[in-house]
């Protein structure tokens, strides 16, 4: 239903004030809706003589709650809907709702429409009637549909052809976008369809997983994690999906982003989870860019959504992710971000036909040390791979040693796991000396001497030449491709 709302009134139990779900209708409005209007209900159960105080504390609160949300300044109107409750008798008067009439009328307006582009009808109700067929209920949320039209049924494979239409009770032979209709077609047994989209036919794609760009809600509490499963609300139904969430890379963090697009060519971060000033969840690239302390954080963050049961929906859809087996009872909002559908991936087969394109990639870092200099312009380095490590797939890769020069990896060196580099400009003076030291005093303290051996390693470490070596190597690449700029 978040789809379909032009103006929404937000009730209130003016002796309760905002509670979890009045918070979580709230959220839906800020992403669904522009215009709102409050109704503090129940002033009934207030005392006479505390009446008006009551009502002006409760309304001063929620001014307050609305002041940094798109509703703020919105009016805020007090009603007792039914006086005494559902057991008063029908002449007790309710009070306040002539004013909430007058408010209705002033906030009321006619939103742009537009019957062009293909017919999508948001269905929310599907009954048969003796004699005429299955008529099915909703509002229209693009294009237009008349009589006679074929309209399909997509979660169902199945094309009908429109036998006759009402709005409000009265035929009608055309509606176009914002209308609420019911469409009435035969042969379709009303129990295969309780609530869905039907559309032009082959409008509407079926996708099994999805590109979103999102934003997290700012009042679920916990961080967004990758590999989390929510609910995932999109079309018309919700489903569960597990996410993975990527970020532009570094470098591209400022830069602006086109909306409503996703560019295939360019380079993306992976990310642990999605990242938010609140959260400590940074990315190893991020923490080195991050030499002020302040985290920074990109313009957009996307997520990969993959669905547990393929889902019918229209391109550029809003997308709600929730947690909704959160208790109803702690106090806490349950909806963790919204976003809308960038690309959806028809293939079932994604993982193998669509994902190896998408440039997700994870900086690798690892260290090791120097364990001698061989000659002027080679060194063989240790604690880099493990002893049964392939070391020819690094053969090439580029290192770095602490002391500044530039390496390459030349081949393994010996069974256990040790290596050897090259160092095209040479070692540098400084190093060699540091070197040759450190293994002199090592073999020094070989002949038997332990004492002096532990003290000589001890001075060792104190300062060893590292060896690092970083790497990018994108998450759905099929052949685990380490790749340097």
């Amino acid at each position: 239903g978040a789809q379909i709302i032009d103006l929404m009134m937000l009730v209130i139990d003016v002796t309760k004030g905002m509670q979890t779900q009045s918070a979580e209708c709230l959220v839906i409005g800020q992403i669904a809706c522009q215009k709102m209007v409050v109704v503090l209900n129940k002033i009934d159960l207030l005392p006479e003589g505390k009446r008006q105080s009551a009502i002006e504390k409760m309304t001063k609160k929620m001014q307050k709650t609305l002041e940094n949300t798109k509703f703020c300044g919105c009016p805020i109107v007090p009603v007792a809907a039914k006086p005494g409750g559902p057991e008063a008798p029908e002449s007790e008067n309710p009070l306040g709702i002539s004013e909430l009439i007058e408010v209705l009328k002033s906030q009321a307006y006619l939103p742009s429409r537009d019957p062009s582009g293909h017919f999508l009808m948001a269905v929310d109700h599907c009954f048969s009637i003796k004699g005429q067929g299955t008529v099915m209920t909703g509002t229209i949320l693009s294009g237009s549909v008349s009589l006679g039209d074929n309209v399909e049924i997509p979660a169902l494979k199945v094309t009908k052809k429109v036998k006759s239409m009402q709005m409000f009770h009265t035929p009608v032979t055309y509606a176009m976008q914002g209308d609420r209709v019911g469409v009435c077609v035969t042969q379709f047994d009303p129990k295969l369809l309780e609530r869905g989209l039907i559309c032009t036919p082959d409008s509407l794609h079926t996708v099994h997983a999805a590109i979103i760009s999102l934003k997290k809600i700012q009042y679920f509490r916990g961080a967004l994690q990758t590999k989390a499963k929510f609910h995932i609300t999109v079309g018309h139904e919700t489903v569960m999906g597990r996410v993975m969430f990527f970020s532009p890379a570094p470098a591209d963090f400022n830069e602006e982003i086109q909306e409503n697009v996703f560019d295939f060519e360019k380079d993306y971060l992976y990310q642990e989870g999605y990242l938010s000033k609140d959260d400590s969840v940074s990315s190893e690239e991020n923490k080195e860019n991050d030499q002020a302390g302040e985290v920074q954080l990109p313009k957009q963050q996307w997520a990969l959504l993959e669905f547990e049961k393929p889902v019918t929906c229209p391109k550029l859809c809003l997308v709600i992710g929730s947690k909704l087996d959160t208790d109803i009872h702690a106090n806490t909002c349950r909806l963790a971000f919204h976003g809308v559908l960038l690309q959806g991936m028809e293939d079932k087969n994604y993982t193998e036909t669509f994902l190896p394109k998408l440039k997700v990639y994870k900086l690798k870092h690892k260290e090791g040390q120097v364990e001698r200099v061989m000659d002027d312009y080679s060194v063989i380095g240790r604690s880099l791979f493990k002893k049964e490590t392939n070391i020819q797939i690094f053969v090439g890769l580029k290192v770095k040693l602490s002391t500044g020069e530039d390496g390459i990896i030349d081949g393994g060196f010996g069974q256990s796991g040790k290596f050897k580099i090259r160092i095209p400009d040479g070692l540098k003076p400084d190093t060699k000396m540091l070197l040759t030291a450190a293994s002199k005093k090592k073999s020094k303290g070989g002949k038997g001497d332990v004492t002096k051996e532990d003290e000589s390693s001890k001075n060792d470490s104190a300062q060893p030449v590292t060896i690092s070596l970083t790497f990018k190597r994108y998450v759905f690449d099929t052949q685990k491709k380490m790749i340097q700029s």
